[in-house]
């Protein structure tokens, strides 16, 4: 077995005792962590009889997990900006969504891919389109990231009623899906049925499709809830209720629902998510640019919520970054909650640890511990921007959440496989990818009518 040891500067382990180790050591056999080693174990171990990788200068934390993405949106950055959700979805994501060809969805999701991986995200759970889902999972499956993956399930579109199929072949087609990805590339791909949001879903969509999760091991139910002032008043005119209160009187309000926004919650729906151990998927810089609000997120982790973050698309965020979305988190809370609201290292927690539980992955990854998959992020912490605090007083959470950028990651490596080293891609030609983007684009638009 390939045996190395990568011998690091510091190791955020994220373990239970949340230990910092200078000048540590971590032995990975495989996919898998075998041991984490302190500087002083270092020196009294015996010559180590494999590979080993010397990087004193950088930093290595879990991967990054972001669980609220849109792979099949990214070919529209900077297409639908300065518009409220409705109008957003109305005017500019599901006409560019209903053009996306097989071969234009994988340009999009391969794009994607190289900018989450290059900031330092091992882990997503992406939400694709109607169409071509397979593009999707086999974007992922190349590139080697891991992923949940799931197509968007419509049956009701009053915006673009074209842009819809019927509650069978919604069913059917994902059944299909899951039957062929679940569980997939060695575990690294698995699938989150994916209803888009109440308005876009009969009652007997949700309910068809939470049960599909049943059928499938550690399948999750992936949807948007709660977003948007307009949205809520339309889901209360047809519904009667707030859009948690639906979710949980249609039943599919459980540990394995995960649901993305969350920002139009009262008290009593804040109780629903904690009763049901439903994980909330914050998207900080998506809810500020569609002028949606600010989820509370404090208030979610008082009540012991599981919360986790993600880029949302790139058309409403416009970057996959997840220096961004931690710095946000904890940033737009503290004018209405007081400076303490979110400190870097909860907001640290929230984007690994938080990914982790979110996912049911909490035994796999979000940490660097022994057993865990090798899913490792080595970060360059000495940039001119991060602090140059000397190590006896260093906090080097706040360097990565309020400091970090991209620019800081080194390398990055997914079940023990290196997918971006020392500035490189290795599994994706960005060059050529970002090329074929650009044709693929220009002819979507063309399709699109826009």
């Amino acid at each position: 077995m390939n045996k190395r040891l990568l011998k690091v500067g510091r190791i955020v382990t994220m373990d239970p005792l949340r230990r910092v180790l200078h000048r540590g050591g971590l032995v990975l056999e495989g996919t898998r962590i075998t041991e984490v080693l302190s500087a002083d174990e270092l020196a009294s171990a015996s010559p180590f009889a494999g590979k080993v990788i010397d990087a004193p200068r950088l930093t290595a934390i879990p991967g990054f997990v972001q669980t609220h993405v849109h792979l099949c949106q990214t070919l529209f950055r900077g297409l639908a900006d300065d518009l409220d959700l409705l109008d957003w979805l109305r005017l500019r994501i599901f006409p560019l969504e209903s053009a996306h060809t097989p071969s234009s969805l994988r340009a999009s999701a391969l794009l994607g891919i190289a900018e989450l991986v290059r900031s330092g995200t091992t882990t997503i759970m992406d939400m694709g389109t109607i169409s071509h889902q397979d593009e999707i999972a086999g974007a992922v499956e190349e590139a080697g990231v891991r992923a949940f993956v799931g197509k968007a399930m419509m049956d009701v579109n009053t915006m673009v009623p074209s842009f819809r199929e019927s509650t069978d072949e919604a069913i059917s087609s994902t059944l299909k899906l899951a039957e062929t990805w679940h569980d997939t590339a060695g575990g690294r791909i698995r699938y989150a049925v994916a209803p888009r949001f109440v308005l876009s879903c009969t009652d007997a969509l949700v309910r068809e499709a939470y049960a599909l999760t049943q059928s499938f091991p550690g399948m999750l139910f992936h949807t948007h809830a709660a977003e948007n002032r307009r949205e809520m008043d339309a889901v209360r005119e047809r519904c009667g209720m707030g859009n948690i209160d639906y979710l949980d009187a249609a039943g599919v309000l459980h540990a394995n629902t995960c649901l993305a926004h969350c920002i139009w919650v009262g008290e009593g729906e804040i109780a629903r998510l904690r009763r049901s151990k439903a994980k909330v998927l914050h998207c900080p810089s998506s809810n500020l640019k569609l002028g949606s609000g600010i989820a509370p997120v404090p208030k979610f982790l008082q009540h012991k919520i599981v919360v986790s973050l993600g880029a949302d698309g790139a058309p409403c965020n416009n970057r996959l970054d997840m220096f961004a979305e931690m710095r946000l988190a904890a940033l737009v809370q503290k004018p209405h909650r007081g400076p303490t609201a979110l400190p870097a290292e909860t907001v640290f927690e929230i984007a690994t640890l938080g990914g982790a539980l979110t996912l049911g992955l909490e035994t796999e990854i979000g940490s660097l511990e022994v057993g865990k998959k090798a899913d490792i992020v080595l970060l360059d912490l000495a940039g001119v921007w991060n602090s140059v605090a000397p190590e006896s007083v260093d906090n080097v959470y706040s360097s990565i959440v309020y400091s970090g950028t991209p620019e800081n990651v080194h390398s990055v490596m997914v079940d023990g496989i290196w997918l971006y080293r020392d500035g490189v891609a290795l599994t994706i030609d960005e060059h050529r990818v970002r090329q074929n983007a650009g044709v693929e684009l220009e002819a979507l638009l063309a399709r699109a009518n826009l």
